[in-house]
């Protein structure tokens, strides 16, 4: 019999596909589980035809990502989901209307980010996104509710920072490590104590490059934060997200 204090969460999924198959996992690497009975209860709705949330916000798509978001979020309150996760960083532009639509507390990724670099004792925090995340304050305005300085980057980096995004992972290419370490560099120049991987993308650049101390990656904070929603143990490697 399952455990009464456990419970299921939903995940509107494929925002994109390969950031979604990786938070999957993730939540299974961090619970602590001795077997398949053991591990969370999960269903997943994946769309990746929901319009680009980036390019709705910035005004280059007339289409917005809401409704699709919004029927997944219905169709998962439908089969009885307990909480919600959207494994995609700009979606939280729309968690208010979101999880007022679904009726279902959706977890807020930036938020618990911001708190985990907090509780890391973090003073000033550099920012690797989107443009539309940056475009709508999404950290910063969470960062600043903590007491965090945000540095963003220069144009030219950001740019590079797009591409990263688009251009390599979501194409299903290599990312280009370079461009990620002049990025980094110049955050740090700027300020930034610890960099948010504030991108789910990003979070496939982190696994393929192996990065070191000084990284917090939101993709991670959400796992943490679904695993332990739904009550169950997190394993203690991933107690602590973040090392500086």
């Amino acid at each position: 019999m399952a455990d009464a204090g456990r419970r299921t969460l939903g995940v509107i999924g494929g925002l994109g596909p390969l950031a979604t198959a990786l938070f999957i996992e993730l939540t299974v690497q961090m619970t602590d589980a001795a077997n398949d009975q053991e591990h969370m209860d999960m269903v997943l709705f994946s769309t990746p035809s929901t319009p680009d949330r980036t390019a709705f916000l910035l005004g280059r798509i007339p289409d917005s990502p809401v409704p699709s978001m919004t029927a997944a979020g219905r169709r998962l309150a439908a089969l009885g989901v307990h909480r919600i996760a959207i494994p995609c960083v700009t979606a939280h532009a729309f968690h208010q209307e979101l999880e007022a639509a679904v009726g279902v507390p959706i977890l807020h990724m930036v938020r618990d980010t911001a708190r985990h670099l907090q509780e890391a004792g973090v003073r000033t925090a550099g920012i690797a996104a989107t443009d539309g995340t940056l475009a709508v304050g999404l950290f910063q305005r969470e960062l600043a509710a903590v007491g965090i300085r945000a540095v963003v980057p220069s144009e030219a980096s950001q740019r590079l920072v797009m591409s990263l995004i688009y251009d390599d992972v979501k194409a299903g290419r290599p990312a280009d490590l370079d461009r990620f370490e002049a990025v980094s560099a110049e955050l740090r120049r700027g300020g930034a104590e610890a960099i948010v991987l504030g991108c789910t993308e990003l979070s496939q650049v982190k696994r393929e490059a192996g990065l070191g101390a000084g990284y917090l990656d939101a993709m991670e904070v959400l796992a943490a934060e679904s695993v332990k929603a739904c009550g169950y143990p997190l394993k203690s490697a991933y107690r602590r997200l973040l090392a500086l």
